[in-house]
């Protein structure tokens, strides 16, 4: 059972109890990611994330460690292009602790200048790191082409020009104006009750103040087209794909099965016959990202020079036989079984149940319960998965990224 209270400052709380385990996982869910920075400022988002762990008031970076790994915890956080999230899993007996020591992290964080400095080198090695891995490199490239000179096709991590600039006031700048209570959720999930959840939140977090400023997304315009970036590497990887769906649209759920179909598992059309019949590429799979108001759909391949040409042609033909309606109802039923025993299968992780109720409430200001959930992939049908390709896959909407050791461009017809 999912409980949602609210706090006068505005900050929302959702909780999940689960008696019959013995941990408990906690989310700080705040409403800003990349997307809401600038070309001055990109990657400062993931750089605040960072300097988090960096020391508070009352503990050092040393304690902050100590002080979870003491009580067998786990802490982290993660940076998107809408959203970033710090979170902490322990036994229920330690949830008090971590608790406290998310919100001396949130709220008291030093922002230490020679600090600063440090996680900055720190941050551009990870670039570095980035920009070595082809395999990673190409998904932004992708949506950096489809979407360009939009926020939402910049990496999240920034660039080195800009966070060898990011300073203090910088940070603080930008924390006040995103980091308010209107744009945080509380989710918490697993041994714990929900009053007790509100008893030991209320004192730590009614006394943050604010108001975020009304935000005037610009929606993304996609821009056709084909990028090739030449590196000396040993495959060549690609990325051929069109604009998605956004997370609440009406079909969100018959993608969901298009994607299964197509490239999202090893029984997927793409998987089968690019790799298991043909052995021509190790890796080949299909994804979708969704946001507010956008999506982008992927297939994603690494493979040798040489081969290019009949996995674009195997490509396109699967995407052909999809737009005709060749889908049979045993692909329909084992994709849309998939896509449940995935879902069920995930609820057995408190960290994963935190997750799905802090994201959805705080994305879509409602939880997507289990249930709802499987009504709506069980309605998908063939003519479902047929319209969708339809509406995607065209010659004129397709993008085409490739990163490796060619030159030349590639075409892709449909």
């Amino acid at each position: 059972m999912y409980i949602k209270e609210q706090l006068p400052n505005g900050i929302r709380v959702v909780t999940e109890e689960i008696p019959h385990v013995r941990s408990v996982s906690i989310g700080l869910w705040v409403g800003v990611g990349s997307r809401d920075e600038t070309d001055e400022n990109s990657g400062i988002a993931h750089f605040i994330e960072h300097m988090m762990f960096k020391g508070t008031k009352n503990r050092s970076a040393k304690q902050i460690a100590e002080e979870l790994d003491a009580i067998g915890g786990q802490l982290n956080a993660f940076t998107a292009k809408e959203y970033t999230c710090y979170y902490a899993k322990t036994l229920d007996e330690h949830f008090p602790k971590s608790l406290n020591l998310l919100a001396d992290m949130f709220f008291n964080s030093l922002y230490d200048p020679q600090e600063i400095d440090k996680e900055r080198n720190v941050i551009i090695e990870e670039i570095n790191m980035y920009e070595d891995a082809p395999d990673e490199l190409i998904h932004d490239l992708f949506a950096s082409t489809l979407w360009n000179n939009h926020p939402l096709g910049r990496s999240i991590i920034g660039t080195r020009e800009v966070v060898e600039k990011i300073n203090r006031a910088d940070i603080i700048s930008f924390l006040k104006t995103f980091y308010t209570p209107d744009q945080l959720v509380i989710a918490v999930a697993g041994n714990v009750k929900h009053d007790r959840v509100m008893e030991l939140i209320t004192p730590l977090f009614d006394r943050m103040e604010g108001k975020s400023t009304a935000r005037n997304y610009a929606k993304p315009v996609p821009v056709y087209q084909v990028a090739t970036k030449k590196k000396d590497t040993e495959q060549v990887h690609l990325c051929i794909g069109v604009p998605g769906l956004p997370l609440d649209h009406e079909q969100i759920y018959s993608l969901y099965v298009l994607n299964s179909i197509l490239g999202g598992g090893i029984s997927s059309r793409l998987f089968q016959e690019i790799r298991e019949e043909r052995g021509l590429a190790y890796s080949v799979y299909s994804y979708h990202n969704s946001y507010k108001d956008a999506g982008l759909f992927s297939i994603y391949t690494g493979l040798s020079l040489k081969n290019i040409g009949p996995v674009v042609e195997l490509i396109s033909r699967e995407l052909k036989q999809i737009k005709a309606g060749k889908v049979t109802e045993e692909e329909v039923f084992r994709a849309k079984e998939q896509l449940k025993g995935s879902l069920y299968l995930g609820l057995e992780n408190v960290s994963n149940r935190m997750s799905r109720i802090g994201k959805s409430e705080l994305c879509l200001g409602r939880i997507i319960t289990p249930e709802e959930a499987v009504e709506k992939i069980n309605r998908v049908g063939i003519k479902d998965v047929q319209l969708l390709a339809e509406q995607l896959f065209a010659s004129d909407k397709m993008v085409l990224t490739s990163i490796g050791p060619m030159d030349h461009k590639i075409d892709i017809v449909l």
